[in-house]
């Protein structure tokens, strides 16, 4: 283990001088811009004290700058996962580690991830090793169809990563949230309704006594940010029929800036969602009739959505412990009729515009924040892997307790039985030589 900590402290140490610098320089490389640029072959990015500064074929590079060779791999902006639950759970099995729900909570809308947000989370890690510097974080419902208010953070694993707290309220009116509901989707919509309208009469509804007709006070202090606009409503759906609800709700709502979450039958709506400029966040490898929500999912969805003008987003269906899969997932939908750019600016740019910061990240743009990967390949490519990983122009260690512990028994050779030998040993060793 003190081998595994000095080496992981020298790597730390390089990196943060690297990062201390206030000009790094990724040269050599096929820059994808994210813009009307497209792909820059040969180019380079700038980036100055966290923001990029210039994009291009011809750059000037400051003497005093960190220059860091692609050696002709793909320089991109870091990846946009849509919607996670990183940081919210550590063992899937383990209760005490789950910060997503509340199963017993009096609360609904009121539910805030930031409180329970962890950016020391293994997975945190794991997730920025495969180029995913942004992520949106949801909770999970509890006793209601509300699950609470989501946030965005980046995945440096620093204690300031959660850089957009209370961003949008997530909401299931599928299958599952009317179960929540009371066992049907009619109930499912009769209690999202009547939250809404007691949020839109806030505080008003609330003078003379604490409960609305559906929720108190507390939440409809909270719920009536959605209803208003002022932060997105994130409702999932996955039958066709509930997504023409959904369509209907937002005609009845209009100030409501209603975002899709898992849409299996979205496909069925695609020109219905596009006319409606209604959002789609989807799992286009979703393709199994896994409820009778979703017995009409299929593997062109994402094409047809794309075909369509809707402004979709990809997330991956397991979401606190393989969000890293995010790019293996729009190589999928690639397969399977998406354009490259379509799927490409599914993962990066278009999940930055749902959420309201499309203006800071996900594209290579002068004036946007220096979230910035070297890949060794194409980024949708199963086989490629990010070199470097850059966070608000700070490089990352590109180590995680996967790599270390890969790394540690690695080394375990027949004649040592135990791991804690091989430990020992190779400790011993070190001492010896330092001295």
């Amino acid at each position: 283990m003190k081998h595994l900590l000095a080496s992981s402290l020298a790597l730390a140490l390089s990196v943060s001088g690297l990062a201390s610098a206030q000009t790094t320089v990724f040269t050599q490389g096929r820059v994808v811009t994210n813009t009307d640029q497209g792909v820059l072959d040969n180019a380079s990015v700038v980036v100055r004290d966290g923001v990029i500064v210039e994009v291009g074929t011809n750059v000037t590079i400051p003497a005093d700058a960190t220059v860091i060779d692609a050696q002709g791999g793909w320089i991109t902006p870091g990846l946009f996962h849509p919607y996670t639950q990183l940081g919210l759970i550590e063992v899937g099995l383990e209760n005490s580690t789950h910060d997503d729900v509340a199963d017993e909570a009096d609360f609904t809308a009121a539910i805030d991830v930031a409180d329970g947000f962890n950016p020391a989370s293994n997975h945190i890690a794991s997730t920025r090793l495969e180029g995913i510097t942004r992520i949106a974080v949801a909770p999970s419902t509890g006793p209601a169809i509300i699950g609470g208010r989501g946030a965005l953070a980046n995945t440096s694993g620093t204690p300031d990563s959660l850089f957009a707290s209370r961003r949008f309220m997530y909401v299931d009116v599928s299958s599952s949230g009317a179960g929540t509901a009371g066992g049907s989707r009619v109930a499912a919509w009769t209690f999202l309704r009547a939250a809404i309208e007691d949020s839109r009469f806030y505080p008003g509804r609330f003078m003379a006594h604490h409960e609305g007709d559906a929720i108190d006070r507390y939440d409809a202090a909270a719920l009536v940010l959605a209803a208003r606009g002022e932060i997105a409503l994130l409702l999932r759906v996955n039958r066709a029929s509930d997504i023409r609800r959904a369509l209907t709700f937002k005609r009845d709502y209009p100030a409501i800036r209603l975002i899709l979450i898992g849409a299996a039958e979205a496909w069925m709506v695609a020109d219905e969602l596009a006319a409606a400029h209604i959002p789609v966040i989807m799992d286009p490898l979703d393709n199994l009739p896994s409820s009778f929500d979703a017995l009409a999912t299929r593997l062109d969805g994402a094409a047809i959505l794309h075909t369509a003008g809707v402004q979709l987003a990809y997330t991956n269906s397991d979401a606190y412990f393989n969000p890293r899969l995010l790019p293996q997932n729009a190589g999928n939908a690639v397969a399977h009729g998406a354009s490259w750019n379509d799927a490409f600016r599914a993962i990066t740019l278009t999940p930055a515009e749902i959420y309201g910061v499309g203006d800071q990240y996900g594209a290579l743009v002068p004036g946007y924040v220096g979230d910035v990967v070297i890949w060794d390949g194409d980024p949708l490519e199963v086989m490629s892997a990010p070199t470097h990983v850059m966070i608000d122009g700070a490089l990352q260690v590109m180590d995680s307790r996967q790599t270390r512990l890969a790394a540690r028994y690695s080394q375990i050779r027949p004649n040592s039985d135990y791991a804690y030998q091989h430990e020992a040993a190779h400790a011993a060793r070190a001492e010896s030589n330092a001295n």
